[in-house]
């Protein structure tokens, strides 16, 4: 898919999109589906895309996975995380329905924010606006850099609460494609095990995506960055994420029960397999140990898009 084609996508569902960059190298940002973004390198967009969720809603009925790159409010599960408010996994609903705005705008950058009210799983109330500053380098590897922000507007300070910005960045793959790191860092698994889909090899570890069962690996902050190798596109995908939180900790991330504490262990990066033939690479920022009013969780996550 090119740029003008997801463009057309998002015009023929009356849905809001800009386009950061060029048509070449840049971003294309929903500004109605999340705000999520879509990357764009040698023309072709290479984040994974969902036409049925450009076009459709998300509801109670069902969630329409959008791709690309989302942000999140991390943790997912345990009893501090924000997916479980209802019981039943589900996608904020703030976020579902929040219409971002662009506050500000050059070629090669913008700035997007939407007010986003989320419940952890104890049915705290924490609202939130979430902020987006994109930037995008062009040259012969295609760099893209995103503030990500999330700012406290509540009245009261918080003190037993989990919260970070969690940045989801989806791709489709095909057979040969792999996630890999380098370093001694431990890889945790968050759902099922995965040593059947890992191998080593000179010092950088390696894992295969699958068809075969959702896996997660969980990476601690002694991981410089992370990459996702797309062979059958020819590209090398990196991300590193630089915290700009004072005095913030990496928390769990974890998909786990509401009735489960989370670990002290927390997350920097994180490599997602999704049965249904999609994988994300993840990067997360840190939390404080209070929440007091104007307070902003933030990290920036810097992708570079280059040939293999």
């Amino acid at each position: 898919m090119n740029t003008e084609n997801l463009l057309d996508l998002f015009r023929r569902a009356n849905k809001r999109a800009v386009l950061v960059g060029d048509r070449t190298q840049g971003v294309i940002i929903g500004l109605d589906l999340e705000g999520r973004l879509y990357l764009v390198h040698g023309g072709q967009v290479i984040s994974r895309v969902n036409p049925d969720a450009i076009g459709g809603i998300s509801d109670r009925a069902g969630y329409k996975n959008p791709g690309g790159d989302g942000l999140w409010p991390a943790p997912e599960g345990t009893r501090l995380g924000y997916e479980y408010s209802t019981g039943e996994w589900e996608v904020p609903i703030g976020l579902v329905n929040a219409r971002f705005a662009v506050t500000r705008q050059t070629e090669w950058t913008a700035t997007i924010e939407a007010e986003v009210p989320l419940i952890n799983a104890e049915m705290t109330g924490i609202p939130t606006i979430f902020r987006r500053e994109v930037k995008v380098i062009p040259g012969e590897t295609t760099t893209i850099e995103v503030v990500e922000s999330i700012e406290y507007l509540g009245r009261k300070t918080l003190h037993e609460f989990l919260l970070a910005p969690w940045s989801l960045c989806q791709f489709d793959w095909t057979k040969g494609d792999e996630f890999s790191f380098c370093g001694n860092a431990e890889a945790r698994d968050l759902y099922t095990d995965s040593t059947s889909y890992r191998t080593v090899q000179d010092g950088r570890i390696t894992y295969a995506p699958t068809n075969e069962k959702r896996y997660q690996i969980a990476l601690g902050e002694d991981v410089k960055d992370i990459e996702l190798r797309l062979k059958s596109k020819g590209l090398r995908i990196t991300r590193n994420v630089e915290q700009l939180t004072a005095g913030g900790r990496y928390v769990d991330i974890a998909d786990a029960p509401v009735d489960v504490e989370p670990l002290e262990a927390g997350v920097k990066y994180s490599f997602y397999n999704d049965p249904s033939n999609f994988l994300e690479i993840e990067a997360v920022g840190t939390c404080t140990s209070e929440l007091a009013k104007g307070a902003v969780l933030s990290a920036k996550v810097t992708t570079f898009i280059q040939k293999l």
